[in-house]
């Protein structure tokens, strides 16, 4: 825990660093929410295909969903979404001619639902 859900346009494939953002992302968001780095589970989804504004493919977006166990105040939400972004502009670099769009929702969990399990096997 946390969660972290990237979805990013293909015409990032090559210019966002995927591997070093999750990297630098799972201690800024462990420290912001007070948890551990080890918890912190991120998944890449390239878009093939996404419309956005009046449909020009001038435009790349990345955005960013954080799930985290609920309890957390507004204000650390807010200071953890507007991190990952700051954070997320050294990792993706525009492509030419193309306006690159950055987004990040930072949401609960339901601490009462919410179940886990790992389980690792001896080398």
């Amino acid at each position: 825990m946390p969660h972290i859900t990237v979805d990013y346009s293909d015409a990032l494939s090559e210019t966002f660093d995927r591997r070093g953002f999750g990297l630098a992302l799972h201690p800024l968001v462990a420290n912001t929410i007070e948890g551990s780095v080890e918890g912190c589970k991120t998944r890449f989804r390239r878009i093939e295909e996404s419309v956005l504004s009046d449909g020009t493919d001038d435009i790349a977006m990345v955005h960013i969903e954080v799930g985290v166990l609920s309890g957390r105040t507004p204000e650390v939400k807010t200071e953890l979404s507007r991190s990952v972004l700051a954070l997320t502009r050294n990792f993706v670099k525009p492509v030419p001619g193309c306006a690159l769009h950055l987004s990040v929702d930072v949401s609960d969990l339901a601490r009462g639902s919410y179940a886990s399990h790992t389980e690792r096997l001896p080398s």
